[in-house]
């Protein structure tokens, strides 16, 4: 059984997986200038993998014993990441958002793979490792972009 802290943590980023998969929706179709094929192509690829995240988290959830959040109204009580209007962004702008997202993120992980270390969660520690190895990357790959 999974203790209550933990869930409530994996709920908030659950929270914020489901947020930042809809926004980098939004930043991928709204995307505009003159690198917008790259963006708009990276976009989609870190959407799909925020999308194999959000199922494996509200599994961890359900397996610890408890409720995973599954609608958008909880989402939006819970999230940190923030919704944006549906307008053309520039690329630079995009990728600024995106990077701030994520990193938002990484700093959630790397507390949840803590609370869960000490817990003796080790399923939640493993998933987490896994996350910030995603977000590492996609970091990287964003300041490089930004450069």
């Amino acid at each position: 059984m999974m203790n209550n802290e933990l869930a409530v943590a994996l709920n908030g980023y659950l929270a914020n997986l489901n947020v930042a998969y809809v926004k980098l929706h939004n930043l991928h179709w709204n995307v505009v200038g003159m690198n917008f094929k790259a963006i708009h192509e990276y976009l989609e690829s870190l959407y799909d993998g925020l999308a194999e995240s959000v199922d494996s988290v509200a599994e961890l959830v359900k397996m610890g014993g408890g409720i995973p959040a599954a609608s958008m109204k909880e989402y939006l009580e819970l999230a940190d990441v923030k919704e944006l209007p549906s307008v053309e962004r520039p690329g630079a702008e995009v990728l600024s958002l995106v990077l701030a997202d994520f990193e938002l993120m990484r700093g959630q992980a790397e507390r949840i793979r803590d609370l869960a270390d000490g817990a003796g969660s080790y399923a939640v520690v493993d998933a987490m490792e896994g996350d910030l190895g995603h977000y590492n990357k996609a970091i990287w790959f964003i300041r490089a972009m930004m450069k």
